[in-house]
C-alpha cells in the first residue's frame, strides 16, 4: 500500500506549469486532471485546461511540486491530449530561446511551433497512407488495350514502370487529373488502393545524379559535407543561374542517404512549386511542404510525417521553422536574404536567424543560399562566423545578362513604357523569346486624381492614396483593403474632371496588349493569382512557351527559372533611390540584381533594360558597372559611418491607437522607465510618428531602443517589459515589440 500512497501524495502535490497562447508574459499553473496517471505527462503535451469562461489549448513545460498561488485556488486541467510529447526537450529550449530572445509571450511562440489544427486540439493522428498497385491483370494488361482512354494508359503505363506502387501523395503532384482514371481502371480490376506503413517500409533507392558538378559546385558541396555531424553556417553566395538548386540537390541526396532530415525554408509560396517539382523528379520519395496555402488537414498530415522522421525532405516558407527533426541532418535557407523571413505581426521571428540557431543547438551545418547577400550575412563572413562559398559562373553554356539604363528624361512615353524598351519587347517576341516586365505595384493607378484643382482621393483611415483597380472599377485601399467607387465629381472643387494619375500592372497590362495584339500576354501579381493553382497553371504555360510576355510584382523577382525569357525590363527603380527607410537601397540593389536573372538562363544571351530618371545615381553605377559585391561592401561602409544595422543593434516599439494622444503619451512613459533603468551603452530615441502615422484608424508611433552590442539592448528589454505589462496605460493601446527589425513601417 505504500509506493499506492506514496503516488497519491505525489499528484496531490503535482502542479503543471503550463503556457497558453496569450499576450502575457507569463505561465498558468494547473492541477492534474483527476483520471490521468501522474507519470503520463512529459513537456511538450498539449493539454485542453479552463481559462475565463473557455477551454483552451494549453502547452506543457514542467511538473512541479510548488505554486505561487494556494493550491486550493488551482483550477483542473481538463484533459491529457497527446500520450506522448510531440515537441523534444530540444525543441522546447529552442523556444525558450525565442521566446527570451524576442521578449514575446512564451504562449504564443509555442503556439507558433504548431500547425493549426494542433493549436486547436486535434489529434496528433496520422490519416492512412494509401498506394496505387497494379493488380494481376494490371500487370499483364498493354497500353494498346486502353487506346481509347488515354489518361487510364498513361496511369498504367506509370504503375507498370514503378512495380513498387505509388504513393497517393506523388501522385498528386501530377499536373493532370488522375484520379478519374484511377476510379476506372479500379472498376476495371486492372489496380487497386492498398493501405501502408511507412514506418516499416524502407524509402526507394534514389538515382545517381545526371548532372555534373562544376569546380565551384564541388567545392561548396564538399565544403558543406565535410561539416555534417557538427554545427558550421556557411554563405553560399552564387549569381542568378550558377546552379545553387544542384548544390542542395547533392547535399540532400547525402543527408538522405545518411538516414537523416533536411530542412529547406523558402521565403514565399510562390518559389514552393518550382523548387518542388524539380525536388521530386530527383528524389522519387514523398517531400513534406508546409506552408499557408494547404489545407489544414494537409500541413498536419505533413507536419506530424517529418516531426516522426517517416519523410526526410520538408519544404517550406518561414512558418516552418519549428517544425520537429526526429533526425536532423541539415537545415537549407534560400534567398537567405528576404526580408520574407522576418515576421511582421504577431511572434516577430526572423526565421532565417531561428534556423542557425537551431542547427547550433542540433548541431549540424546550416546553408544560406542567394544571389544577392543580405548585408548581415556578409559581415557575418567578414568576422570568420560564416564560412564565405562563392559560385560565379553560370550553369552550362549562359552567359551573365546584359545591363543597360534607360534615360526617361525628356521621353516620350507610352503608359509608363519608353519607345526604346517597346522597341526591345518587339524585337525579342519576334525572334520568338520571352520578355519579363517587373513593376512592383499592382493596380491599374496608384492615384486617383482631379485634373482641375489637384484634390487626389485619399483613404479615411489611412495616411495614404486609394488605388485605381479598373478592371473591377474600385478604389482600393493597399493597407487597410478599404474599397469604393472612383469619385465622378470633386468634392473640392466640384469639377468631374477626375483621372487615373501613374501606372500600375493592371494599366501595363492594357497597354501591352494594345501594343503587341497577336502576342500572349500574362499579368502575374496578388490580383491575378488569388484563386487556387492559378499561379501554377500561368508558370507551367511560361515554361512551355505558351506566353510571350510576362508581367508581373516581386513574385516573379526571385527563384524561377524561364529558359526562353530573354528581355527584362524593370519600369521603376527610382522609387528605390529615394527613401525614409536606410534599408532602400539594399533591397533594391536586391530586386534589380534577382529579377535580372531571369534573364538569358540558358544559350542564349539576356538583356536587362532599366527605366530610370536618375542614370547617373552612384549607387546604380557601382551596382551595374561593379556587380552586388562591390555595393554591398560600399553600403556596409556608409552604414559603418552612420552607426547603423547590422554594424549596430535595434528593437523598435510600436503602438497605436484610434485616438492620436494615447500611443505618443504610452511611448514617452516607456522611454522615462528606460532612462531610469540606466542602461549603459543603449540609446533611447523617439518617440515619432510612424513613416504612415495613420492606417486602418489607428494613430501609429514608434519609439527606437540601439546599441553597438546585442548584450545591453537585451539587458535592458528584459527589465523593461515586465514594467511596460504594468502600466495601466498599456491597456488603451496596442503595442508590440520587434527586435532586429527589417523595416521602420
Amino acid at each position: 500500500m505504500a509506493p499506492q500512497t506514496d503516488l497519491q501524495t505525489k499528484k496531490l502535490n503535482a502542479v503543471l506549469k503550463i503556457a497558453i497562447p496569450i499576450p502575457l508574459h507569463k505561465t498558468f499553473d494547473y492541477l492534474p486532471p483527476r483520471s490521468v496517471d501522474l507519470d503520463k505527462f512529459r513537456p511538450g503535451q498539449r493539454l485542453t485546461v479552463p481559462f475565463g469562461k473557455q477551454s483552451r489549448v494549453g502547452y506543457l513545460l514542467e511538473v512541479s511540486s510548488s505554486s505561487e498561488t494556494a493550491k486550493d485556488k488551482l483550477k483542473k486541467a481538463d484533459a491529457l491530449l497527446d500520450e506522448q510529447p510531440l515537441l523534444s526537450k530540444e525543441e522546447l529550449t529552442l523556444l525558450r530561446w525565442a521566446g527570451h530572445y524576442y521578449h514575446h509571450p512564451i504562449g504564443d511562440v509555442i503556439n507558433s511551433a504548431f500547425p493549426v489544427a494542433l493549436r486547436k486540439g486535434s489529434k496528433a493522428k496520422l490519416p492512412p497512407i494509401n498506394k496505387l498497385v497494379l493488380t494481376r491483370l494490371g500487370k499483364e494488361i498493354h497500353q494498346t488495350e486502353l487506346s481509347r482512354a488515354p489518361r487510364q494508359a498513361a496511369l498504367i503505363h506509370l504503375l507498370q514502370n514503378n512495380p513498387l506502387g505509388l504513393y497517393i501523395e506523388e501522385l498528386n503532384h501530377l499536373e493532370w487529373n488522375w484520379r478519374d482514371a484511377a476510379r476506372a481502371l479500379t472498376k476495371k480490376e486492372l489496380i487497386e488502393t492498398v493501405e501502408v506503413s511507412t514506418s516499416t517500409e524502407s524509402l526507394p533507392e534514389i538515382p545517381p545524379p545526371l548532372l555534373a558538378l562544376n569546380k565551384e559546385q564541388e567545392q561548396a558541396v564538399s565544403a558543406v559535407s565535410n561539416s555534417f555531424g557538427h554545427f558550421k553556417s556557411f554563405l553560399l553566395e552564387g549569381i542568378t543561374g550558377s546552379g545553387k538548386t544542384e548544390v542542395y540537390l547533392r547535399l540532400i541526396q547525402e543527408t538522405i542517404e545518411k538516414g537523416q532530415q533536411v530542412m529547406v525554408l523558402l521565403p514565399e509560396i510562390s518559389l514552393t512549386p518550382q523548387l518542388e517539382s524539380r525536388f521530386q523528379a530527383r528524389f522519387p520519395i514523398p517531400i513534406a511542404t508546409y506552408h499557408s496555402g494547404l489545407s489544414e488537414q494537409k500541413r498536419l498530415h505533413h507536419w506530424l510525417r517529418f516531426q516522426r522522421g517517416d519523410w526526410p525532405i520538408l519544404l517550406g516558407t518561414r512558418s516552418a521553422a519549428f517544425i520537429p527533426m526526429k533526425k536532423p541532418g541539415l537545415i537549407i535557407v534560400d534567398e537567405e536574404h528576404d526580408s520574407s523571413f522576418k515576421q511582421q505581426e504577431g511572434f516577430r521571428f526572423s526565421a532565417r536567424d531561428i534556423a542557425i540557431v537551431r542547427a547550433r543547438q542540433l548541431k549540424i551545418p546550416v546553408l544560406l543560399g542567394t544571389a544577392t547577400p543580405s548585408l548581415e550575412s556578409l559581415l557575418n563572413c567578414q568576422r570568420k562566423r560564416y564560412q564565405h562559398l562563392h559560385l560565379t559562373t553560370r550553369a552550362g553554356n549562359a552567359s551573365p545578362p546584359q545591363f543597360q539604363l534607360l534615360d526617361l528624361r525628356n521621353k516620350q512615353l507610352e503608359e509608363g513604357l519608353s519607345l526604346e524598351l517597346i522597341k526591345s519587347i518587339s524585337r525579342t517576341v519576334e525572334r520568338g523569346e520571352q520578355v519579363l516586365l517587373f513593376l512592383n505595384r499592382r493596380g491599374f493607378a496608384p492615384t486617383w486624381i482631379c485634373h482641375s484643382c489637384g484634390y487626389t482621393a485619399d483613404c479615411n483611415r489611412c495616411h495614404a492614396r486609394m488605388v485605381f483597380h479598373k478592371q473591377t472599377n474600385l478604389l482600393r485601399c493597399h493597407h487597410c483593403g478599404k474599397e469604393q467607387r472612383p469619385i465622378q465629381r470633386c468634392p473640392k472643387c466640384r469639377q468631374s474632371d477626375l483621372q487615373p494619375l501613374g501606372i500600375g500592372t493592371e494599366r501595363i497590362e492594357q497597354v501591352l496588349n494594345r501594343l503587341f495584339p497577336a502576342q500572349t500576354v500574362a499579368r502575374i501579381d496578388r490580383d491575378t493569382t488569388r484563386r487556387k493553382g492559378e499561379l501554377n497553371r500561368v508558370l507551367e504555360q511560361i515554361t512551355n512557351g505558351e506566353i510571350n510576355i510576362l508581367l508581373g510584382t516581386q513574385m516573379l523577382a526571385k527563384g524561377h527559372h524561364f529558359p526562353n525569357v530573354t528581355l527584362v525590363g524593370i519600369l521603376d527603380i527610382d522609387h528605390g533611390l529615394f527613401s525614409y527607410d536606410f534599408r532602400a537601397s539594399e533591397k533594391m540593389a536586391q530586386m534589380i540584381i534577382q529579377v535580372a536573372g531571369r534573364a538569358g538562363r540558358e544559350e542564349k544571351r539576356g538583356k536587362v533594360l532599366l527605366q530610370t530618371r536618375h542614370p547617373d545615381h552612384p549607387l546604380l553605377a557601382s551596382l551595374i558597372h561593379q556587380g552586388y559585391g562591390t555595393f554591398a561592401r560600399e553600403a556596409l561602409l556608409e552604414r559603418s559611418a552612420a552607426q547603423l544595422p547590422p554594424i549596430t543593434h535595434q528593437a523598435l516599439m510600436r503602438c497605436e491607437a484610434t485616438d492620436q494622444n494615447s500611443p505618443p503619451h504610452f511611448l514617452s512613459l516607456v522611454a522615462e522607465l528606460a532612462e531610469k533603468l540606466a542602461i549603459k551603452k543603449v540609446e533611447i530615441l523617439g518617440p515619432v510618428p510612424a513613416p504612415m502615422e495613420r492606417r486602418a484608424g489607428r494613430y501609429r508611433y514608434q519609439l527606437l531602443l540601439q546599441s553597438h552590442e546585442r548584450e545591453p539592448l537585451h539587458t535592458l528589454l528584459d527589465q523593461l517589459v515586465p514594467d511596460i505589462d504594468n502600466l495601466r496605460e498599456s491597456k488603451k493601446v496596442r503595442w508590440s515589440l520587434d527586435v532586429d527589425p527589417v523595416d521602420l513601417y
